[in-house]
């Protein structure tokens, strides 16, 4: 399963030589905790899935009837909608899964992540926040207007305000990406004026991880049905880095869309960067369309966007 974020920040860090590590995570059905940590950066999700694909996992003192079935797997995004862009994330694993995919069968949750160098920032409600990149451009990775944790912006609160520990804006991330995306520095407000209150009573936050574009980096996204232009200054040409024509995110060209159309988070066109490089590389300027007609569709049903990355060489 891929997921563009994922996949652009592996591009991205392994050309410019950062470090990433990939860890895996098995958490038994029942009560029991999932904890992902990053000791460096923050988590960014590659999968997370309920099942069973192994007799051996999680299978002591369990009948053979219980461990057969090996074929048993479903997406579990609630995963990465609650842990992405965090140091630290403890999840209750008992009732997670949207659904029991083979009943009869004892399964276990697996995720996959990676812990990326990203910076964070979180400001109360009411409050303003400076992201800045000392070298580079900003680059939007998550954002959430809300509550994940009872301990965050919770000084002289009281408890009322701060149970309510599974808040997230439906479109945070769209305004901070286009209020800070490509610019040095810039500047936040955290309220309900410029995200929806997605739980009224509680005193929320807003809680973003960016990371810094080496310079000369650019990015482009429209939304499918939009036209993507890409323009490099005079003497230069066009480098593609990467792209994807899909959806990895259920707040990205959100706006007046219907929930089934946001749902699928990990849809990605092969043949994206193919198209997209044939079309631009070389190039002084150039023109794309987000269409189908244009990529294979990746996901039907699911309206998507196309992201690019790229950077500008002299010839």
């Amino acid at each position: 399963m891929f997921s563009l974020s994922v996949l652009l920040l592996t591009l991205m860090l392994l050309n410019f030589k950062l470090l990433i590590s990939a860890e895996t995570v098995v958490t038994c059905d029942g009560p029991f905790v999932q904890r992902l940590i990053c000791d460096t950066g923050v988590i960014s999700v590659q999968s997370a899935t309920f099942g069973r694909t192994s007799s051996l996992i999680c299978s002591a003192g369990r009948p053979p009837s219980e461990i057969s079935n090996t074929q048993c797997s479903i997406d579990v995004p609630a995963v990465s909608k609650r842990c992405n862009g965090l140091r630290q994330c403890e999840i209750d694993a008992q009732g997670l899964a949207p659904r029991d995919p083979c009943v009869g069968t004892y399964k276990y949750y697996t995720t996959n992540y990676i812990c990326i160098p990203a910076e964070t920032s979180v400001i109360c409600h009411g409050g303003y926040g400076y992201l800045k990149c000392e070298y580079g451009k900003i680059q939007i990775n998550t954002a959430n207007y809300g509550r994940t944790d009872k301990t965050t912006c919770s000084e002289g609160r009281p408890s009322s305000e701060l149970q309510n520990t599974n808040c997230y804006s439906p479109n945070a991330l769209s305004p901070v990406s286009k209020s800070c995306n490509g610019l040095e520095s810039c500047e936040v407000f955290a309220t309900h004026t410029v995200f929806t209150d997605p739980c009224f009573g509680t005193y929320k936050y807003l809680a973003i991880s960016y990371f810094c574009l080496p310079p000369g980096v650019r990015s482009s996204l429209v939304c499918e049905h939009e036209t993507s232009v890409l323009n490099c200054d005079d003497g230069t040409i066009i480098s593609i880095q990467s792209a994807n024509y899909g959806r990895t995110d259920g707040s990205t060209c959100s706006t007046g869309r219907p929930a089934p159309q946001l749902a699928k988070t990990d849809c990605y066109a092969l043949n994206t960067q193919t198209v997209v490089a044939s079309g631009c590389e070389g190039k002084n300027s150039c023109s794309i369309l987000a269409s189908n007609s244009v990529f294979s569709d990746p996901c039907g049903g699911t309206f998507k966007y196309l992201y690019i990355l790229y950077t500008c060489e002299y010839k």
